[in-house]
């Protein structure tokens, strides 16, 4: 069964940093990335990764989030820096099994910036 796990949300106050981590089992993983979800709002991309290590950001994290990926844990990060309270947002994990073309996500971590 494949499956993610997050962890690492929380409270944090404007200017901060917090270091989400994302697990896999199940499969290998050769592309993994991070979304968001803030109420009211359109979901969108937070940065995703591949095996290779070619990275893909949104556009307001660019400078502030760096994604990285441990191929031998599965296991994605995201390292946020210089937090707005815009970033608060329900944080959700996906990724794509080598062997599939299909997408999983994780429950989601919920990060909130306090200003």
């Amino acid at each position: 069964q494949v499956q993610l796990a997050e962890s690492g949300g929380g409270l944090v106050q404007a200017g901060g940093s917090l270091r989400l981590s994302c697990t896999g089992s199940g499969s290998i993983f050769d592309v993994m990335g991070w979304y968001r979800q803030a109420p009211g709002k359109q979901g969108e991309l937070v940065a995703s990764i591949d095996s290779g290590g070619r990275t893909n950001y949104g556009d307001s994290m660019k400078g502030r989030f760096t994604i990285s990926m441990d191929n031998a844990k599965n296991t994605v990060y995201l390292q946020m820096g210089s937090l707005k309270p815009e970033d608060t947002a329900v944080y959700l994990c996906n990724g794509k099994p080598t062997t599939s073309w299909r997408y999983y996500w994780g429950q989601g971590t919920q990060v909130t910036v306090s200003s």
